[in-house]
């Protein structure tokens, strides 16, 4: 198969011929027809995760078809459509009793622990446990984003955000995370203030319900959240994964607030505790979203409440890969999402 592949952290990226991979006895092989184009596979380049063996193969966000199965499956068939999340958990162990999968203590993540889905083909394990069905309405490309970024968005507002009707909300960062965020938020019923520094950005942000707009190059982002929510919001996603975004979003905050952390933060960040002490804040993480819940997020979508479709704004082959992961960490936010189409 043809896969896009780096032989050593931050090097160049070339597409090659690879081994086809071969399921295990609990997995599948997936026909990948579309995968995203994820600032964490930025991340996994860079070296930013632990674990990553060279050479290696980047992409997590993907949909496909099933191509072939391990001799354990049970659910799955080849032809079957299907997306899954970036966590592929192992269903066995503490955290997956609890129906915490999205923090399991033997996950494997494609493009992170093993080869991933910027490629033809990819090898999933734990299949029973993650794959998630598609309905035949959704496309590969829309669905791509549901395994990542809009499933990680849903999980940080309506679960680990506890979202509420007529709260203000801000969202830090309106990259693919930030805009799902705030199209969520909005469905959900709040109010939402959108923080970037694109003009671009905050344009399609505003047309996915955003009430006001916060230009981060301008000045004091938090203070004008604060004044602009009447104080202070309920609820505030750091969606870029930067220390002073983090800082910014905690400070956004009213009395009580909540704020979720989304974007990898590899160095950590200098929190205002004395702030979080204060007025009582919470300051919570937010690590995807087990397949399990994914039918309130699907239904929503079905429903037409959720657009993830509106997201897309980009496709392209595996040959623009080796330019186009680079540019995550140095070129301006381009709205939306780009998709990588495998066979193209």
């Amino acid at each position: 198969m043809r896969a896009v592949v780096f032989g050593e952290f931050g090097g160049p990226l070339a597409v090659r011929e690879v081994p086809d991979p071969v399921p295990s006895a609990d997995g599948v092989v997936i026909r990948v027809e579309a995968t995203g184009l994820c600032r964490s596979d930025w991340h996994g380049w860079m070296g930013h995760d632990a674990g990553i063996e060279l050479p290696h193969v980047p992409g997590h966000e993907l949909s496909g078809v099933v191509e072939s199965v391990g001799a354990d499956v049970v659910r799955w068939r080849p032809g079957d459509r299907v997306t899954a999340p970036f966590v592929c958990a192992c269903g066995r162990c503490a955290a997956c009793a609890r129906g915490e999968q999205q923090v399991c203590e033997r996950q494997q993540q494609p493009g992170f622990t093993h080869w991933g889905s910027f490629a033809q083909y990819v090898a999933l394990r734990y299949a029973d446990t993650n794959l998630v069905a598609l309905p035949g309405e959704l496309s590969f490309a829309t669905a791509a984003s549901l395994g990542c970024r809009f499933a990680t968005a849903f999980r940080a507002v309506v679960s680990q955000g506890r979202v509420r009707p007529g709260e203000w909300v801000a969202v830090h960062g309106c990259g693919g995370v930030g805009l799902s965020a705030v199209m969520i938020a909005v469905a959900s019923g709040a109010r939402v203030i959108a923080v970037d520094v694109s003009a671009e950005v905050l344009d399609m942000a505003r047309r996915c319900g955003a009430e006001v707009c916060v230009d981060a190059a301008a000045g004091d982002a938090a203070a004008a959240v604060r004044e602009a929510s009447g104080g202070g919001v309920r609820l505030s996603l750091d969606a870029v994964g930067s220390p002073a975004v983090c800082a910014s979003s905690v400070e956004s905050l009213g009395r009580q607030g909540r704020h979720v952390q989304v974007g990898l933060l590899p160095e950590g960040a200098r929190l205002p505790m004395d702030r979080v002490v204060a007025l009582e804040l919470e300051i919570v993480g937010s690590h995807g979203m087990a397949a399990h819940a994914y039918p309130r997020m699907m239904s929503l979508v079905a429903t037409g409440a959720l657009r993830p479709e509106l997201l897309v704004t980009g496709r392209i082959g595996l040959a623009d890969v080796p330019t186009a992961l680079p540019a995550l960490g140095s070129s301006p936010a381009v709205a939306g999402v780009t998709v990588i189409a495998p066979h193209g």
